[in-house]
């Protein structure tokens, strides 16, 4: 067996390699007994559905069996080959004959051979099992009328003595936790009773889940399935655990351990007769060759259901000479390979499907290290910080955490310390040796990519490095994917990456080589490496590739890069140079140089003799360049060329011999006056960006750039003219003009024909656009800030793509086309067009566009069809102060912030004087059913003003009501499920809120100085955050419903969410209940050490009003919590309450009360633990000695004067009651 890092170990048990006797004849993991009458489709169905997706095989029987009578034979079968049963005992359970004589049976197993039982009292209390009374009493009622004596003694004698066994009661808990939770300890009791191996694994039960699920056990097909990966991370394991729990089902079954190493001492044949000895005992198998036994396999095995696990095959011949053919085995049989050559198994062995193991996650991890390291779950507290160094380095690499845990045991913390240092120099050979096996099988053109990527490409863009390995001549396309499939590497997002311990493995191998003498190795990029061969000049032709770290110069401060720094270096082909270096002009580079990358490079030019013929990038991006080489340059090679913010270049090279280029980057070139007009001819070309060359005034009068698909120009505030275009670019995706003094496009732009993005805003110079309709691709076109265009061409009005049309402050624009019909426009925008008065006719539906915004123009008139905008969700309409008209077919009323026009439901016009001045009452709002935000604020609305049909918004997430005259709001406010956000502020009339939904976020009541009734809520928060209600003035409010009232009213729903919420109302005392009290803005709660049965914790601070209290609205209330320990303290700063409304200003003392989850403190503490040397989340409280809470204010409004707190228990929600509700002194009464 290789050595494959098994994710093991514990020292308390051995290892087994088969399931007990018992064990191996179960069928099912779980049979269920249930009542179908009442839980078949409900709870029991999502019981079942749950269990089959946590991997644990379950009979559930059949409706149509419950026709009979009496129980099928199935049934009684089918209990006796589970390993346990779920009974779901419920209201109807008893009625059922048939769940009875299930029970029955259920307990005789128990008896016989130790079946497990795992009682579920769903909505029944077990007392009423063991006391038959209810319903199981009326149930008793009915089978004594039908049952003999006998049969109904036994079936009262089965549910007294199953109500007696330890099992769930539902009650309040939610289904969905209830099952997990259920389900989680049976998957635990159920992986106890497999072979002890599987006990001492971890992290193995979810990936076996994974594992299992690409099985597919309960198919009858023959299945062949891989499992690949790198090297230690416990394929070997997987493999051999789930063969011990699924051997008991099969016919046979086999582990052909170790098989690249048997085949590469004894030979195939040997493989061969050791799997027909194991699957066929007792025969003794004479051949000598492949072919035959390939002919014995496929014959005696055709019709025999086997379960064969081939361990470590890394060559087609292990595959072919043992499972070719499907054919060979009996239906149901499953084959397993473990290999970490995944093109191996994908192509070659035509595996149905192939599961990769991850690596541990840090918790795991831990767990690990632990077990061998201290013979313990956790580890020491004095070695917590080392273990996590470990954990780290191992990069959660079962092999590793094994290997560095085992020679780790029992060394005190000096010795973990050097061994950790030892590591980054002198990596753990066992370690190396099991990962290099995939590197010593790769050919040599693989290797050089391999350690490529290791000291150079790791975290970089595979497309980029797939071009500079094409150039060393390294084949990648092919190379990269081997290295992929034998897990060396990963691909993810396009992004090139690889395990820590795969990288040190490349550098050790490297290393190796000249152990002693850095200048003699091909590749160069430790730090300490790199400063020895550039100062002592011991650099060698061997070197292929070097890394510069800009930390070489920062501490060595008088290091400086000497001329002559790489002429020993004949066959460098990567340099990299990271960071601002002290350099002279170099004056020697290697010509077999492909990737030169230095940021900053201080070089005034390239050395007058290198010849960059085989460079494929060039990457100097931030430099001192002025030019590149005096003289022309063959760069037939060239693919990538970053001169970005490279502010002294005046000049491009010639790029005529530049033909495969692909990428040049000269953003922020602000001296480049001269692009040599060959660059606008290149084939090849994708991107060309010359972004904010603000000195650049014009380009090659023609371009022709065959492949170029975003061209940027953005910000050269000195073009003036964009050059014909000869030819086609059908590539062209996105050209950006966006701050170009450019006047006109040419009318050869119609050759763009699958342009998507043209970006001309601030283009204040342009007065024309040219003809559109050739380019019926284009997604976005954003003219904003174009304040010299007078008119738009009408084609773009019906481009069938486009999306987004961007006018903003096009200040003379005086019309569009008269009809518009863009049926994919999302977004139009035409704000800010202050000339422009009339919208055109929209032609077909337009049922994408979200938002209109018109805001700012001076449009009198919207046409009839826009009631053909469905989907609107935005229309903004604010300053349109000369509107006239909205057409009969639109919603009857539109809300605009600063619009002078409200319809009325007669359709006739009410000036802003007419607002203020009569009661308005809204129409029907039933048609609106996606709009999301709604602002009615300061429009007179009265008493019935707002319709009932308000819930038919079932989109709707922002209500703002403020500075209105209702006194009540429609009840149903409650079905708007999406609304989080309801403002209230200055509705001075109002009495009493509705029931409010229970998606609601914040309630703003600020102000509201009637309004004396806040309902409690009915149901569960369905936000994930915080709630907060704002009532500052609410004088009536605190008279009538005090805030201790309302948190009592909230506290359980919240404490159950486990979310914050907040009050703020007036007040001045601190209530009694808060049992923690002080006079001054800090509170402490002590002593909380083995306390762990709180829920959370309420607080409560008294605001008073200052001396230089004024309208202030950016005042903020900010709580900190901060924690004790012995001889630290960590701080968690929580959301403030902010003072914004116009009725914000506090004019008596208020009260701020809040109740924060203790989830808060423990997910906080959980991500510091590292940093504040804290123990695991829940964890922490044995060793906290208090906590302190702060309050204070930043403004000039108010001051805190005195706080409480309290922790909140269980308890303390059945406990409040109103003489909790006292004040701790007389409060102050509002009138």
């Amino acid at each position: 067996m290789e050595d494959d890092g098994t994710v093991f170990t514990s020292s308390s048990s051995s290892s087994s390699s088969s399931l007990s006797s018992s064990s191996s004849q179960w069928k099912y993991d779980v049979f269920l007994s249930f009542s179908g009458e009442d839980t078949r489709k409900g709870f029991t169905d999502h019981l079942y559905a749950c269990l089959i997706e946590k991997g644990l095989i379950t009979f559930r029987d059949d409706p149509k069996l419950e026709q009979g009578k009496s129980i099928a034979p199935e049934l009684l079968k089918a209990i006796g080959e589970s390993w346990c049963s779920i009974i779901v005992f419920s209201k109807k359970y008893a009625f059922s004959s048939w769940s009875l004589d299930e029970l029955v049976e259920i307990l005789d197993q128990q008896k016989e051979r130790g079946h497990k039982i795992f009682p579920i009292f769903y909505n029944v209390e077990p007392r009423e099992l063991r006391k038959q009374t209810g319903s199981v009493e009326e149930a008793f009622a009915e089978h004594e009328k039908r049952y003999n004596q006998d049969k109904t003694r036994r079936w009262r004698d089965a549910l007294l003595e199953a109500s007696c066994i330890t099992g769930w009661e539902l009650k309040d808990r939610y289904e969905s936790e209830f099952i997990r939770d259920v389900i989680r300890v049976i998957s635990k009791m159920l992986c106890q009773t497999y072979s002890s191996v599987c006990n001492d694994l971890v992290g193995i039960n979810s990936r076996l889940v994974k594992l299992r699920d690409k099985i597919c056990f309960k198919k009858d097909d023959v299945r062949v399935v891989g499992i690949c990966g790198m090297g230690g991370i416990g394929k070997t394991t997987l493999a051999r655990v789930v063969y011990n729990q699924m051997s008991g089902y099969f016919e046979g079954k086999c582990f052909l351990a170790s098989v690249r190493e048997v085949a590469m001492k004894s030979g195939l044949v040997s493989l061969q007769k050791q799997l027909l000895s194991v699957l066929l005992p007792g025969q003794d198998f004479q051949f000598f060759s492949v072919e035959e036994g390939i002919e014995i396999i496929r014959r005696r095995l055709r019709h025999k259901r086997v379960l064969i696990v081939i361990d470590d095959a890394d060559n087609m011949q292990h595959f072919k000479c043992l499972a070719e053919k499907r054919d060979w085995f009996g239906l149901g049989s499953r084959i397993i390979i473990t290999s970490r050559d995944e093109h191996l198994l994908l192509h070659s062995y035509g595996v149905d499907d192939v599961y990769k193991p991850t690596t541990l996650d840090d918790s795991e991890a831990l767990r690990l290290l632990s077990l061998k390291a201290f013979k313990s779950d956790t580890p020491k507290d004095d070695f917590i910080s080392l273990s996590e160094s470990v954990v780290k380095y191992a990069g959660g690499l079962p092999l590793a955490l094994e290997v560095l845990g085992s020679f780790l045991c029992g060394r005190g913390a000096a010795q973990w310390r050097s061994a950790i240092d030892r590591l980054k120099s002198e990596p753990n050979s066992t370690i190396l040796n099991c990962l290099q096996i995939s590197f010593d099988g790769l050919t040599d053109t693989e290797k050089n990519i391999f350690l490529d990527i290791v000291h150079f490409f790791k975290g970089q863009d595979r497309d980029f490095v797939t071009k500079i390995l094409d150039g060393c001549g390294y084949y990648p396309d092919i190379g990269l994917d081997v290295l992929i499939e034998r897990s060396l590497i990963t691909v993810e997002y396009n992004e090139i990456g690889m395990h820590d311990l795969l990288e040190e493995m490349g550098r050790n191998i490297v290393r190796q080589k000249s152990p002693n003498e850095p200048g003699k190795r091909c590749r160069l990029s430790e730090e300490s490496d790199v400063y020895q061969v550039l100062t002592q000049n011991s650099g060698t032709e061997a070197i292929e590739g070097m890394v510069i770290n800009s930390t070489i110069g920062e501490q060595n401060e008088t290091f400086t890069l000497r001329a002559d720094a790489f002429l020993k270096m004949k066959k460098l082909r990567l340099l990299m140079v990271h960071g601002l270096l002290k350099s002279c002009d170099l004056t020697y580079l290697s010509n077999e140089l492909r990737l030169f990358e230095w940021p900053g490079c201080p070089l005034k030019s390239l050395p007058r003799d290198f010849q960059p013929d085989n460079l494929v990038a060039l990457l100097l991006p931030d430099s001192c360049i002025k030019q590149l080489w005096n003289r022309d340059r063959l760069l037939n090679k060239l693919k990538f060329l970053d001169l970005q913010g490279s502010r002294k270049l005046i000049r491009t090279p010639d790029f005529t011999r530049a033909e495969i280029l692909e990428s040049s980057n000269l953003e922020g070139c602000t001296n480049l006056v001269h692009v040599h007009p060959s660059i606008t001819f290149l084939p090849k070309l994708k991107l060309l960006n010359l972004r904010n060359c603000t000195s650049l005034k014009s380009l090659a009068t023609k371009i022709r750039m065959e492949s170029l698909e975003t061209f940027v120009l953005s910000s050269c505030s000195n073009l003036r003219r964009f050059p014909e275009i000869t030819g086609e670019m059908k590539c062209l995706l996105e050209l950006y003009l966006d701050g170009t003094s450019i006047k006109e496009l040419p009318s050869s732009f119609e050759h763009l024909s699958n342009l998507k993005v043209l970006n001309l805003s601030g283009c204040s110079k342009l007065e024309n656009l040219p003809d559109f309709t050739m380019i019926e691709n284009l997604e976005s076109l954003n003219l904003q800030g174009c304040t010299s265009l007078l008119d738009v061409h009408p084609s773009i009005s019906v481009l069938p793509k486009l999306k987004l049309l961007n006018l903003r402050n096009c200040t003379s624009l005086r019309s569009l086309s008269t009809n518009i019909g863009m049926e994919s426009l999302e977004t139009l925008i035409l704000s800010g067009c202050k000339d422009l008065r009339r919208f055109p006719e929209i032609t077909g539906k337009m049922e994408r566009l979200l938002e209109l915004h018109l805001d700012g123009t001076s449009i009198e008139e919207l046409p009839s069809s826009i009631g053909n905008l469905s989907s609107l969700q935005v229309l903004n309409l604010s300053g349109c102060s000369v509107f006239e008209i909205l057409p009969p077919s639109f919603p009857q009323w539109i809300c605009r912030k600063g619009c002078r026009v409200l319809l009325s439901s007669q359709n006739h016009m009410l000036s802003k004087k007419s607002l203020n001045s009569m009661a308005l009452r809204l129409p029907r709002l039933s048609g609106l059913s996606t709009l999301r935000e709604l602002n009615i604020s300061g429009r007179n609305l009265c008493e019935g003003a707002i319709p009932s049909d308000i819930c038919c918004l079932s989109s709707l997430r922002t209500l703002t009501l403020s500075d209105n005259n209702f006194a009540s709001l429609p009840t149903n406010l409650c079905q708007l499920s999406k609304l989080y956000l309801l403002e209230l502020a200055d509705c001075k009339k109002l009495e009493t809120l509705p029931q409010l939904p229970s998606s609601i976020i914040a309630v703003g009541l600020d102000g509201c100085a009637s309004l004396e009734i806040v309902p409690n809520p009915t149901k569960a928060y369905t936000t994930s955050d915080k709630i907060h209600y704002y009532g500052v003035n609410c004088f009536n409010l605190a008279a009538n419903d005090n805030a201790l009232r309302m948190l009592k009213g909230h506290l359980k729903i919240v404490v159950n969410a486990r979310q914050t919420f907040d009050i703020i109302i007036p007040g001045s005392e601190i209530f009694e209940w808060f049992s923690h009290q002080s006079e001054e803005c800090s509170v402490m709660i002590p002593n909380l050490q083995n306390d762990i049965q709180w829920m959370g914790f309420s607080l409560c601070c008294a605001l008073v009003p200052t001396s230089n209290n004024v309208a202030w609205r950016g005042e903020v209330i900010e709580c900190t919590i901060k924690i004790h320990f012995e001889g630290f303290a960590c701080e968690i700063p929580t959301a403030g309450y902010s003072f914004n409304s116009k009725s914000g200003q506090i004019s008596e003392d208020h009260l701020w009360l809040r109740y924060l989850p203790r989830d808060i403190l423990d997910n906080f503490l959980k991500h510091q633990s590292g940093q504040y040397e804290i123990s695991q989340s829940g964890d922490w409280i044995r060793s906290c000695i208090g906590i302190e809470i702060l309050f204070e204010t930043l403004g000039i409004g108010t001051k805190v004067n005195k706080c409480g707190a309290r922790l909140v228990y269980p308890s303390d929600l059945e406990d409040l009651d109103p003489t909790m509700e006292q004040p701790s002194k007389k409060r102050k009464k509002y009138d």
